[in-house]
């Protein structure tokens, strides 16, 4: 596990401090970095809610001064078609960012449908199991939430390993904290997401229960 830090003159939000670098998204860092590589001019980046992505946008507009579109799969595809030409003539690095990957956007113009096939396209995975409990003590320790030792491995075990599922859990356990005036134990967390019916919650291993 590594982590990029990211450039204080930023304005972002709290998530812009750093971006915590796993299996998961190693791939995509790395072809980012090597933007003087790249075929085209042009890259697509995806990934799910809550992965980073717009933050590794960020760090790599950081590195080489280009440019991103972000939620580019939403965006008007004249304005598109016109980056992508002016990238290729320029020689200036571009980033799209979407959800989901390109093929899968609804895309009405030939040209423009025929360029993103043509490009590089790098992915977020959802969280490995390092990546999924290093985000669990990110979030609390953000928070400055109090929590016992075994809560992140405990934690990851059961929730599913989803960026928006981890933030839910944490930002639930966090709320519960305060409310509370409770250090996070196993105990608490356990009452909290039952009686929040926080689900999905994967279902415990009958070897760890008996160690616990």
């Amino acid at each position: 596990m590594s982590q990029i830090s990211l450039p204080f003159e930023w304005h972002g939000g709290a998530e812009d401090g750093d971006f915590l670098v796993s299996d998961a998204n190693r791939i995509a860092v790395a072809h980012l970095e090597r933007w003087r590589e790249w075929p085209l001019s042009v890259s697509v980046l995806t990934g799910p809610p809550r992965s980073g992505r717009s933050t590794l946008a960020r760090h790599f507009v950081a590195m080489c001064g280009g440019d991103v579109i972000d939620d580019a799969q939403g965006e008007d595809e004249h304005r598109l078609f016109h980056a992508w030409n002016e990238a290729q003539t320029e020689r200036r690095p571009l980033l799209m960012v979407g959800r989901t990957t390109p093929v899968e956007w609804t895309v009405a113009l030939p040209d423009l449908r025929s360029r993103l096939a043509a490009a590089p396209h790098v992915a977020i995975e959802e969280p490995d199991e390092g990546l999924a409990r290093a985000l669990i003590i990110r979030a609390f320790d953000r928070a400055g939430a109090s929590y016992a030792p075994d809560l992140p491995d405990w934690l990851m075990r059961r929730v599913e390993h989803r960026y928006g599922a981890i933030e839910a859990a944490t930002r639930l356990l966090d709320r519960e904290a305060l409310s509370s005036g409770r250090k996070i134990s196993v105990a608490m967390a356990k009452e909290a997401l039952q009686s929040a019916g926080f689900l999905p919650i994967i279902p415990p291993d009958p070897l760890n229960e008996q160690r616990e």
